[in-house]
């Protein structure tokens, strides 16, 4: 078999064995949409060595395939070990015999770990013996970020290179490859393929090849030899698309992300195409709404004091409804947040606040802001001072509601935008009131 070939030339395989796994590469050079990274190995392998690595990207983008590439090249013992089916139990168990052909015979071990973020962090320590002492090759594979999902110590260990999901362009090639191979692929059915329904299948699988060979393969068999792949075929066997989304990993924060920053951009259009994402992808709606209450107070505030109603408003749609139905709610409320002014004055005014309260001593409250519940209370100055304000004319009082060390501290700051506008006359009025009587050192808009 000549160097960096996985299949023979004349490659034979079982009945029933998926296009996906037939039209595997055979060689690095065959590996298509990773040029940047298939490059950087190329040049390991070059000089005969390769070091532990993690292969990070979206499904079906040639992870598995790279690093069973890189063991043949290597003419290492290649072990595929999956994260999801077993434990750390057993990878020990192939750790050490790795160990004992390596010592035996000097050949090393590639250790492929699909989905290796499966592992938590204390049980990712078991590979770090057999790493120091070069026993295995570690390669693992994952969809989620690695800053993330493995330890400090192993990530040190090893180098984390990023693979990109496949562009519509490389996926429909590898249709086309697909259709023309007669000993892979389906080019021994002669089938006649519409150009339209190459391109849904390419917008189905959204960057997965795995998912694209499967939808291929199942109309062709629906077309039979030389039979016809139209559009609407592939629709019968694709039914529904799933939305690219995964509620526990990292493309569940980026589409919250993305929806998030698009209210406060003031985009409509995209907050109803993130939240269209995430909704048919199978995101928890009451998660959505706290999202969304949360962005009415941080990204709107009181430049819409509306805003929050119609958040709240959402939210109990969401727990009388539910889906389907609550959907429309959602919509509704984020669509009223996207055309809402902005303002973050609420978000940075608390932001202050807390920052104080965090950083310097929790000052007592005035004896004046204090009720005088007993008689001792009484006698030591409890609520001496203090101005009843509604017994005022102007229905303010002249007097300093913070403790003394904070005296004419301003937290909120009401921008100009909605009905903060209003918000800045009636501070600018209140502090008119408070110097009529004497002034205060909190006054002023």
């Amino acid at each position: 078999m000549p160097e960096g070939t996985l299949f023979p030339e004349e490659p034979s395989f079982a009945p029933g064995t998926p296009l996906a796994e037939r039209m595997r590469p055979k060689s690095l050079d065959e590996v298509v949409g990773q040029d940047e990274v298939v490059a950087v190995l190329k040049g390991f392998l070059a000089r005969g060595e390769l070091p532990s690595l993690v292969l990070w990207g979206p499904p079906g983008c040639g992870k598995t395939t790279i690093a069973r590439l890189l063991s043949a090249h290597l003419n290492a013992q290649f072990v595929s070990f999956s994260a999801v089916l077993s434990g750390v139990k057993e990878a020990k168990t192939v750790m050490d015999e790795a160990k004992r052909l390596r010592q035996a015979t000097g050949r090393k071990t590639v250790l492929f770990v699909d989905e290796v973020h499966r592992f938590n962090k204390a049980q990712q320590d078991a590979f770090l013996p057999f790493l120091e002492t070069g026993d295995i090759v570690l390669v693992g594979a994952t969809t989620e970020n690695p800053s993330f999902e493995l330890n400090r110590a192993l990530l040190s260990r090893v180098k984390v290179y990023v693979l990109k999901p496949l562009s519509p362009e490389v996926m429909e090639g590898l249709l086309r490859k697909a259709l023309t191979d007669r000993q892979r692929g389906l080019g021994s059915m002669e089938l006649s393929v519409d150009a339209r329904a190459l391109a849904r299948i390419v917008s189905l699988a959204a960057g997965d090849a795995r998912v694209a060979y499967t939808l291929l393969e199942l109309a062709a068999e629906l077309a039979g030899p030389k039979g016809v792949v139209n559009p609407e075929l592939v629709e019968r066997v694709a039914q529904r698309r799933l939305a690219l989304y995964d509620k526990e990993g990292e493309e569940h924060y980026n589409l919250i992300s993305a929806l998030h920053k698009s209210i406060r951009n003031s985009d409509p259009d995209a907050a109803l195409y993130w939240l269209a994402r995430m909704l048919e992808g199978g995101a928890d709606p009451r998660f959505i709404a706290r999202r969304l209450l949360r962005v009415a107070s941080e990204d709107v505030g009181l430049a819409d004091p509306r805003a929050l109603e119609q958040a709240a408003a959402a939210a109990l749609a969401v727990e009388h409804v539910g889906l389907p139905e609550c959907d429309l709610a959602l919509a509704q409320a984020a669509v009223y947040l996207a055309l809402a002014p902005k303002s973050n004055a609420l978000y940075a005014g608390y932001g202050k606040a807390r920052e104080v309260v965090q950083q310097k001593e929790p000052y007592p409250v005035p004896l004046h802001l204090r009720n005088p519940v007993t008689p001792l209370m009484a006698r030591l100055g409890y609520g001496q001072g203090y101005v009843y304000a509604h017994d005022t004319e102007e229905k303010v009082a002249a007097m300093e509601c913070l403790p003394e060390e904070l005296a004419g501290e301003r937290f909120y700051q009401p921008s100009g935008e909605g009905f903060e506008q209003r918000i800045r006359e009636r501070l600018a009025d209140i502090a008119r009131r408070k110097a009529k009587h004497g002034g205060t050192k909190n006054s002023g808009s």
